[in-house]
């Protein structure tokens, strides 16, 4: 008899069959083939590293026409094991010409990845062992979503949110739906501030974040007590968001969105959604670490909903792979978006729970750190079964 073996169980077969203890790891290691791209790579070099990996037992998949040599640059997908890559990188050492310094670099870094870590102004520390869930709790009279709205329950709102397994709240004090238009910066702060300090006083120990792309809403949050925040804008909305941020040693969550919430579903052109969506992201992370804002202190968010139509979401969905290979902790936040009800034949945000729960899952599938959602108690069970199955 022949038996198909899966990530989950395989290294529980490796150890019944009475293995060395430290053979377990090596084993599982060498079974898991991890697809890497590489965009905009020179074509000699791309002709070299499809060599190098035939070599180390891999392969790599080049355009018909790259040894040709041309064209200035090509993608490449890679196909192998750490163990392939490892021994692609000692080669690329001893290979300083085509840029392949540059992806050597990369690549060693992408394999010297630790599990990311969340560092707040407090010292406190969020890992992520497990899924960390973030609750919505919107002081706002016209979210998307009438069930995350609140306003003299706030307290009692958080409290259970806290009691059902929730890690962060997220206080919002402006919609960004789609079509929607801004609030007065003094209106946002009027809204947020009190909510925050309301909470802090009753749960002293709670963790927020408060979703804004407004500098002076931010500093008042910060001053409110609030830990971490969420910019829709990835600190581009307001160029005093970085200072502070910086001067709070708040940790800062960027959201990949084009344009602004009024207009931002008329910029949804993209050649290649996840490439484009990652390298943004990817970029924007790079230019904070100037003003102050290290690895510990950035959430990645890929905007599903912002400036991407549903096929565009659900390639950003299946692809959300990408934003692990950087080293900062991933956030998905689709939690009854658009997306889900166009898929499930129009449903309203009143019945997309299941669909939330759904994306909720592929996000640990996909390796993501954490979600956010409007549903804590639901997705929070979903996610610690699914966890249960993977051996998380």
């Amino acid at each position: 008899m022949i038996i198909k073996l899966n990530r989950q169980n395989l290294q529980t077969e490796i150890a019944r069959l009475g293995v060395h203890p430290a053979s377990c790891g090596i084993f599982a290691a060498k079974s898991r083939i991890v697809p890497l791209k590489l965009t905009q790579v020179r074509t000699p070099a791309a002709n070299i590293i499809k060599q190098e990996m035939l070599a180390a037992g891999g392969d790599c998949a080049v355009p018909g026409n790259c040894i040709l040599n041309d064209t200035k640059y090509v993608d490449a997908v890679l196909l192998g094991t750490v163990k392939h890559y490892r021994i692609l990188a000692r080669k690329l050492a001893q290979m300083p010409f085509f840029g392949l310094v540059k992806i050597r670099e990369d690549l060693e870094k992408l394999l010297a990845q630790q599990q990311p870590v969340t560092l707040l102004a407090d010292g406190r520390q969020l890992t992520y062992e497990k899924m960390r869930v973030m609750g919505i709790l919107n002081v706002t009279p016209d979210s998307f979503y009438s069930g995350s709205r609140v306003g003299a329950d706030v307290v009692a709102r958080a409290e259970q949110m806290l009691a059902d397994g929730a890690d962060i709240l997220d206080i919002g004090g402006e919609s960004t739906r789609p079509g929607s238009d801004a609030v007065s910066v003094e209106e946002e702060i009027r809204r947020v501030v009190p909510a925050i300090e309301a909470i802090k006083k009753a749960m002293p120990q709670s963790v927020i974040s408060v979703d804004t792309y407004h500098a002076a809403t931010a500093q008042a949050a910060v001053n409110a007590g609030a830990d971490i925040i969420n910019d829709v804008t990835a600190l581009t909305g307001d160029e005093a968001m970085a200072q502070v941020a910086t001067a709070a040693k708040v940790p800062v969550v960027l959201m990949h969105m084009r344009g602004t919430p009024k207009t931002m579903q008329q910029n949804c052109e993209y050649t290649n959604v996840v490439t484009e969506v990652a390298a943004y992201l990817e970029q924007r992370a790079e230019e904070l670490a100037g003003p102050g804002i290290g690895a510990d202190k950035i959430i990645l968010d890929t905007g599903i909903g912002f400036a991407k139509n549903t096929a565009q979401n659900l390639e950003l969905l299946r692809g959300l792979d990408a934003l692990t290979s950087f080293g900062y902790p991933v956030l998905l936040a689709a939690s009854r978006k658009t997306v889900i009800g166009d898929v499930l034949g129009g449903l309203p945000p009143q019945e997309r729970l299941e669909g939330t729960i759904a994306l909720s899952l592929q996000a640990v599938y996909a390796g993501a750190q954490m979600v956010r959602v409007h549903d804590v108690k639901e997705n929070v069970r979903a996610i610690r079964m699914l966890e249960a199955v993977l051996c998380k």
